[in-house]
């Protein structure tokens, strides 16, 4: 019999993201506590089978440098944060909201391209215990919806956003992983239109950990 509580048995999610995947709070901008954010909501329907890893940054996006917030570029630190966890079974990548950023001027398009190269990178490195390449799975962000205090930050950014689910589909399918559209589960706050209240944080982490259990059934 399995030991579930017996870490070197457990299988290990690494979820890597942005402020969302951190968990701010767009009521109090600090940090929702660790069994509110999607992630804690994860390890708590997954149970003590598995084990989570929180990987998110403020700011972080999907390829590009960002000249007014250094290391935020998502591929440069991927490599690194894979090793460091090593091993994994399974990495979630939900980057792009940070894309859409006015002074980055990107298409949909490019940004979800640029989650797609995450996401081969990750296949590419991501390493079970046994050396086998650890699922992927990619996650559109959900639309940006009544941008408040970040109107001039986001400026365009709503109706791109609402053509991550179309274009992340698309570059999942490119590069062979699985896809999971937060954009179908949640939507944003209507606080500042880019974070997740609370109640959506529990219908991501839910979905989320039903998506992973399916996937680790099938590897």
């Amino acid at each position: 019999m399995t030991d579930t509580n017996d870490p070197s048995s457990q299988k290990v999610v690494l979820c890597y993201g942005d402020s969302n995947t951190w968990g701010y709070d767009p009521a109090t901008r600090t940090r929702f506590g660790p069994t509110t954010r999607w992630t804690g909501v994860l390890a708590q329907n997954l149970g003590p089978g598995f084990r989570v890893i929180e990987e998110g940054l403020n700011g972080r996006t999907t390829v590009f440098d960002d000249p007014l917030s250094p290391g935020r570029n998502g591929l440069t630190y991927l490599l690194p944060c894979l090793e460091s966890h090593c091993p994994v079974d399974l990495v979630t990548i939900m980057l792009g909201t940070n894309d859409l950023k006015q002074r980055f001027n990107h298409s949909a398009s490019d940004i979800a391209e640029g989650a797609g190269l995450l996401a081969d990178f990750a296949k590419r490195y991501a390493r079970r215990t046994d050396g086998s390449p650890a699922t992927i799975l990619l996650m559109a962000p959900p639309p940006i919806v009544n941008l408040t205090e970040f109107d001039l930050m986001f400026e365009g950014a709503c109706e791109k956003s609402r053509q991550f689910g179309t274009y992340y589909e698309r570059v999942a399918r490119w590069n062979a992983v699985p896809f999971l559209d937060a954009g179908q589960v949640i939507v944003s706050s209507e606080l500042d239109g880019i974070h997740f209240d609370a109640d959506q944080h529990v219908k991501l982490g839910e979905a989320v950990a039903a998506k992973v259990r399916s996937l680790l059934a099938e590897a």
